[in-house]
């Protein structure tokens, strides 16, 4: 797109007037953000890393003479830029504004360019927020036009066609000296697809991946007819869900509870013209359902006998899902849910309160959805939340809104009947800012009607405060006073309007989340934390682990299990905490993930691997500047590295895991797990901070999804038993590779049923794009899964071919899979001689 351009998007404005004339410019103006290298020649004193970028501004010819600003969203903190008409201020977080310089005005067909230099490193395109909002005093703000976000037709992924194409290699895979980061070519992924090999042709379709599954002699069992189904001492109402999905016909289905299997597990028999499922509970029987769902799809209507004796290897298997820094649809949820039942994950954590959003309604402070779930352009915040990570200011916007008590009670019902607990989470005392800003408004409001008792009965700052700080997301603002009683007062109407909303819809509220990391160096300054810190012999970096410690005892005493992020937690003094607390690791395997594992299972405490390493899907699925994701955690986490992951033995995922600069390096295991302690399962994380659309969940989520859920359930065949205080190195031959290579191949064989069944379900999953090289003048390409359907276009040609093998070509190709049903394409990728 051509910055002259306004991305074909021209608005219907009313002519005359300043703000006719501020729409046209805002409809009109071309915009063009490029990263110009992440490796500059140096940066500023003090920083270690830097980027450099270049934002285009191109001003149309007759454009009026505005006194404009440009708020823009750019996560990365801006250190300097230089311009000679701008200047640039950070408003909070991650909100920007370049202001024009005294004196200067935005001149008619002149193009600006605004060279900045921001911390860090800016890897992908994706990573630039759209959404640039033109302003003037007086007028109501307006997006401009060529910085909102599109839809590929191909795709039907999101595009930011304003952000330029990031092509050189050199100067943008990498930033750190040492770093060994690639970009996952077209040539590099043909190699390492080649070296994963070609699926096992599917002869047992089920993911995960049970414990034992034999195939006996005798009749193949004729469904076609339909299944009549009988349950014995299993309520057939909580298997609805998993029954829904069957043929009903005469063919004998029988579910009955039987003693002597585990928890959640099952036994399904296919034989002598008849099925049976013996389970545990109905979680068991459901998951027998799923099974034999799953075997039907690949083998149709006549199946070969078959036993299945299965059972989980972790009791806790989660997804996170994050609805704050971005809204996401009820209907989503509700989608996820059964696709959560269908691959046997069993637990929900909804992540509803953050720095950008709070997406539950609290009937008795309406100002927590009023205000707290919208952002808009009112910088005030009076209405709404300042537009922070490139929002669409539209009340409207997908990215805005709640969740309202129905909604929320719906979710609750269709998670239990699919045996799903939920877990709410409202990150405190860091991470609050929605909350603080919406009570203040709350405060003011009452504050205006004379009532100063109920203005301050929930309200979350302490005017005396005068502590700077900045957290990790780059807010002064966003950490609750933990040495007020408003704040405590709040977060108990809080817990028990949502503890009330779990016995409405008859699901009790067990665990709350209460976040508790990335707290900024607050209350320093707080003339309240001063009076306790003197009285109690406390530092200001204590007062965190007092305030969890406090909160914690409070849920004890409702009946309610505390979990937050494992290093909050982990400053707190296990004396005072409750008995049964969940912790969340999310440090890397390769800075300390291992020791804080063992350590805080070694209090304990019920400890689930969030590991980023391959547990955040909000991590890009491979180097690549085109995909998306956030990347501080790791450049690329796929469906291999997740299905590659050892739960059981941490430390030996250094044979096959590299650190964030690619790195092989070896892992110690510093802190061993002392007997009898164990984790107690994994958990996937999303958060939303890039992921805008519910298309872009899916996306995120699956396929990988899938390999995290077959890591929680069955143990792998290349995990090394554990040795307390072994440690491992890359390549480490305890670890058996040929192992995992044939579990993979086996995994990706069952691929091919499970995304005829998720095309079904309209999961939007990601097609990774097609390995290739051109070798002789011959196109040779291959797939993530074998099996997946690849095209391919020479010369620029419009049509595309079926690609069924090697076959020759002239000159560049480009090419992409499809899903099995047709409907949807990978990003297109280019292969040259």
């Amino acid at each position: 797109m051509s910055i002259w351009a306004s991305a074909a998007i021209l608005a219907t404005v009313p002519a005359g007037g300043a703000q006719a004339d501020l729409d046209r410019l805002a409809a009109t103006l071309g915009y063009r953000y490029t990263i110009l290298t992440n490796r500059p020649a140096s940066c500023p004193a003090g920083i270690p890393r830097c980027f450099e970028a270049d934002i285009a501004i191109a001003v149309p010819a007759d454009a009026p003479n505005l006194p404009v600003e440009i708020r823009y969203s750019l996560v990365n903190p801006v250190l300097k830029i230089d311009s000679d008409a701008f200047d640039n201020r950070t408003i909070n977080g991650d909100l920007n504004v370049l202001t024009l310089k005294p004196g200067r005005r935005l001149a008619p067909g002149h193009v600006y360019h605004v060279k900045l230099t921001g911390l860090g490193a800016f890897f992908s395109r994706n990573h630039m927020m759209p959404n640039a909002t033109l302003a003037v005093p007086g007028l109501a703000p307006r997006v401009i036009a060529a910085t909102r976000t599109g839809t590929d037709a191909e795709t039907g992924l999101e595009t930011l066609d304003f952000v330029a194409p990031m092509t050189d290699e050199a100067a943008l895979a990498r930033s750190a000296p040492d770093d060994q980061t690639v970009w996952r070519t077209p040539e590099r992924a043909f190699a390492l697809y080649a070296e994963r090999g070609s699926a096992t042709p599917v002869d047992v379709a089920i993911l995960p991946k049970p414990l034992s599954a034999t195939r006996p002699g005798g009749a193949p069992v004729d469904l076609s007819k339909g299944l009549r189904i009988t349950t014995s001492g299993i309520d057939r109402a909580a298997i609805a869900p998993a029954v829904a999905g069957l043929p009903v016909g005469t063919v004998l289905l029988t579910i009955r509870k039987q003693t002597g299997i585990a928890p959640e597990g099952y036994r399904l028999k296919i034989g002598d013209g008849r099925i049976d499922i013996a389970a545990a509970d109905a979680a068991g029987a459901s998951y027998g359902l799923r099974s034999l769902a799953q075997q039907m799809a690949a083998e149709g209507t006549t199946l070969r006998p078959l036993i299945v004796e299965d059972a989980p290897r972790y009791g806790f298997r989660g997804l996170h899902i994050d609805l704050a820094r971005n809204f996401h649809s009820k209907a989503e949820i509700l989608k996820l849910i059964e696709q959560m039942a269908a691959y046997k994950l069993n637990t929900l954590h909804l992540h509803l309160g953050d720095d950008e959003g709070w997406r539950l309604e609290i009937a008795s402070l309406p100002e927590l959805t009023e205000v707290g779930a919208y952002r808009c352009d009112d910088i005030t915040e009076t209405t709404c939340l300042q537009a922070q990570l490139g929002a669409d200011p539209a009340h409207d916007a997908p990215t805005n809104g709640y969740l309202t008590a129905a909604d929320y009670s719906d979710i609750l019902r269709a998670a239990k009947a699919r045996q799903i607990d939920v877990i709410p989470s409202f990150d405190m005392p860091g991470h609050s800012r929605a909350a603080i800003r919406s009570m203040e408004v709350r405060y003011r409001r009452l504050m205006a009607k004379g009532d100063r008792a109920g203005a301050e009965r929930y309200r979350l700052v302490e005017p005396g405060d005068t502590t700077r700080y900045s957290s990790v997301q780059h807010y002064d603002d966003n950490t609750l006073n933990v040495c007020i009683d408003s704040t405590y007062r709040f977060i108990d109407t809080v817990i028990d309007a949502i503890a009330g909303l779990h016995r409405a819809a008859g699901v009790p509220l067990t665990t709350y989340h209460i976040g508790a990391d990335e707290t900024a160096g607050a209350w320093k300054e707080s003339p309240a934390c001063k009076v306790v810190m003197a009285r109690d012999g406390l530092q200001p970096q204590q007062l965190g682990a007092r305030f969890i410690e406090r909160v914690a005892a409070d849920l004890a005493k409702r009946g309610i299990a505390v979990a937050g992020w494992s290093d909050g937690l982990g400053h707190t003094d296990p004396g005072k905490m409750p008995a049964n607390v969940q912790t969340n690791i999310w440090s890397n395997l390769h800075a300390g993930g291992v020791a804080e594992a063992h350590g805080q299972a070694n209090r304990g405490w019920k400890t689930v691997l969030s590991i980023p390493d391959l547990g955040y899907f909000d991590m890009p699925y491979a180097a690549d500047p085109n995909e998306t994701g956030y990347d501080w955690a790791s450049r690329g986490v796929d469906s291999f590295q997740v299905f590659g992951f050892m739960p059981g033995n941490l430390a030996a995922n250094a044979a096959l895991i590299p650190n964030i600069l690619a790195q092989p390096k070896a892992i110690a295991d510093t802190t061993p797990l002392r007997p009898g302690r164990a984790i107690a399962g994994i958990q996937a994380q999303l958060w939303s901070e890039t992921v805008r659309r519910d298309s872009q969940v899916d996306y995120m989520l699956f396929p990988r999804l899938l390999a995290l859920a077959e890591r929680a359930w069955s143990k792998p065949d290349w995990e090394p038993a554990y040795v307390a205080g072994a440690g491992y190195t890359p390549g480490d031959a305890r670890v058996d590779r040929a192992k995992l290579l044939t579990g993979w191949q086996d995994f990706a064989g069952r691929m091919g049923v499970q995304m005829r069944m998720l095309d079904q379900a309209g999961v939007t999953y990601r097609l990774a794009p097609p390995g290739a090289r051109i070798v002789g003048g011959r196109l040779e390409a291959n797939a993530e899964f074998p099996g997946t359907p690849i095209e391919y276009r020479m010369g620029g040609a419009t049509t595309w071919r079926r690609y069924d093998g090697p076959v020759a070509v002239t000159g560049a190709v480009d090419l992409r899979t499809r899903t099995p049903d047709g409907r949807r394409a990978s990003r297109t990728v280019t292969v040259s001689p």
